[in-house]
């Protein structure tokens, strides 16, 4: 990006605080930044287009209403437990407990005229999510990069799609370990004296595109033993030794690192057979 004959470099704000000398002020932070840009081993922030910026709005603006779709159920189920009806949690049973609203429940009419505006907030919420989903589908359609990256399973359209948008040039990363790092999926170091120590999951990084990542392989945990595949057969020696949740995260961080493949070769995902066993004969 060139800009009044200058070339624009982004760098994240958290690599130029180290720089900052004792107070910060104005003048200290510029010369932070005066610092911080000089280094070698500085990474900068690729420019996103209009495109990568539309899209990333839409997720945000997406991800905000499904926040307010969630405050609205639960809003709703907390106060028709008030009055006795109690509904499971999740989307799924928002129906019934609508249906229970108008019915012989022993809900007062002053009750019901208040919780019949939550249930409109609650459908006008679901509408305005379909139809940001419905737009992400159809600029899914129009990227290549989109359609390569939901091949590899656990990554659906709105993960594909989230990180298009955001990864610009892969090549900035030099490995798909860095670029899972990068997310925040590789564990939190605190190493001295040549030791090394490994701590939990830093989760320093996108906190979107990592809880999306970590959606998908939670949904790829349950259909695990129906897949005749290598990764498969991963997933459930994995599962025979670690909680699920470990697994899910460590599958996360390997759908991180394909995904990171697939960016830099441009070539779909294709899943390995599983190794063939040899029976040996006795003589």
């Amino acid at each position: 990006m060139i800009a009044l004959g200058h070339e624009v470099k982004l760098m994240p704000p958290a690599y130029v605080k180290a720089y900052v000398k004792r107070n910060k002020n104005d003048a200290a932070d510029a010369a932070a930044i005066c610092e911080a840009v000089t280094r070698p081993s500085m990474r900068f922030v690729p420019v996103k287009d209009v495109d990568q910026q539309a899209v990333l709005m839409m997720h945000r603006a997406r991800n905000l209403l499904v926040r307010q779709r969630t405050m609205a159920i639960n809003a709703l189920r907390a106060h028709m437990a008030e009055f006795g009806v109690i509904a499971p949690q999740g989307p799924s049973h928002v129906d019934p407990l609508v249906k229970a609203i108008e019915g012989d429940t022993g809900v007062p009419e002053l009750a019901r005229s208040i919780l019949r505006l939550i249930v409109a907030q609650l459908h006008d919420t679901q509408g305005k999510i379909k139809l940001i989903e419905a737009q992400l589908n159809r600029w899914y359609r129009r990227s290549e990069i989109s359609k390569l990256l939901s091949t590899v399973p656990g990554v659906g359209i709105m993960g594909a799609t989230a990180v298009a948008a955001t990864v610009s040039d892969a090549s900035q990363f030099r490995s798909g370990r860095e670029f899972a790092a990068w997310l925040g999926m590789t564990p939190r170091q605190n190493s001295s004296g040549g030791k090394e120590r490994l701590g939990r999951t830093s989760k320093r990084g996108d906190k979107y595109i990592r809880g999306l990542l970590v959606a998908g392989a939670v949904a790829v945990l349950r259909h695990a033993r129906e897949r005749a595949t290598k990764d498969g057969q991963w997933v459930r020696d994995m599962l025979a030794r670690k909680p699920a949740k470990v697994v899910a995260m460590a599958l996360a961080n390997r759908t991180a690192r394909i995904v990171w493949a697939v960016m830099a070769r441009g070539e779909g995902y294709q899943p390995k057979p599983p190794a063939a066993k040899v029976v040996g004969q006795a003589a």
